[in-house]
């Protein structure tokens, strides 16, 4: 079965039974803001101003949110 008619499927359901397999499916997710890094604080925080440095060098151009999102689903 394809994921759209899955959706077509599970958009028929009534809205509790939509919120309960929405709720089943993220939870079956890793978290998606959460990733393993060995790096320190004092390092993550250093390599941030690095990168605000870039920035306003114009060594790097900036992502919208849009831009991001359209690139991360892709």
């Amino acid at each position: 079965m394809s994921i759209d008619q899955i959706a077509n499927e599970a958009l028929q359901l009534n809205s509790h039974d939509r919120a309960i397999l929405a709720e089943t499916i993220w939870e079956s997710l890793e978290d998606p803001f959460k990733f393993s890094t060995d790096m320190s604080e004092e390092e993550a925080i250093k390599l941030a101003k690095h990168r605000d440095k870039e920035l306003e060098k114009g060594l790097v151009t900036p992502l919208s949110h849009k831009d991001l999102m359209d690139k991360l689903q892709k």
